[in-house]
């Protein structure tokens, strides 16, 4: 089927199927990201990249984020609100199959914590895409051998380490998706 002829993400949210940045994605970021982080730090799982809020950094803030600085749980609320709904935006236009609002949730988690384009490069929204929603949900989490993807981080010398914490958020995305 064309693309055209799908109900994809973007049509879901035009016509209010969808909702963007939900009270459900909010809460799961909250868990994730860290609620009530009000002093940027210094992410360590991304080689010390300024990080405030729930998970906002200079890559995502139309403010600058450095480290020290306090933001007020307004300013957050209002800068969560502006990165999470421009990266869903961004995201439903990769989604073409018709997908729950856990499956949206659960992509835009992903996305939040690797940015848009990977998520849309990635193994799971292909197979989402082409149908096969449950292999799609679980390969948020586990690669095809079903070892973990998307759950290490690199370190100065190139070489991989699995993070637990990052392969139980990934687990968590698993469940929203199929939700």
């Amino acid at each position: 089927m064309s693309r055209a002829g799908k109900i994809g993400a973007a049509a879901l949210i035009a016509s209010g199927a969808l909702s963007l940045f939900s009270p459900q994605l909010q809460d799961f970021l909250g868990r994730w990201e860290g609620e009530g982080q009000n002093v940027v730090y210094a992410d360590r799982l991304a080689r010390g990249l300024p990080t405030v809020c729930k998970g906002i950094t200079k890559h995502t803030s139309p403010y600058p984020v450095v480290v020290g600085d306090y933001w007020s749980p307004e300013k957050c609320a209002e800068v969560e609100r502006l990165v999470v709904e421009r990266g869903q935006l961004s995201l439903a236009d990769c989604i073409t199959a018709e997908v729950s609002q856990g499956t949206f949730d659960a992509l835009s988690s992903h996305a939040h914590n690797f940015g848009v384009p990977a998520t849309c490069a990635s193994r799971a929204l292909g197979l989402i895409n082409a149908g096969r929603l449950a292999d799609g949900c679980r390969a948020l989490a586990n690669g095809p051998s079903g070892r973990p993807v998307w759950s290490y981080i690199t370190l100065a010398d190139g070489s991989q380490q699995f993070v637990p914490g990052l392969y139980a958020r990934r687990l968590d995305e698993v469940r929203l998706c199929l939700s």
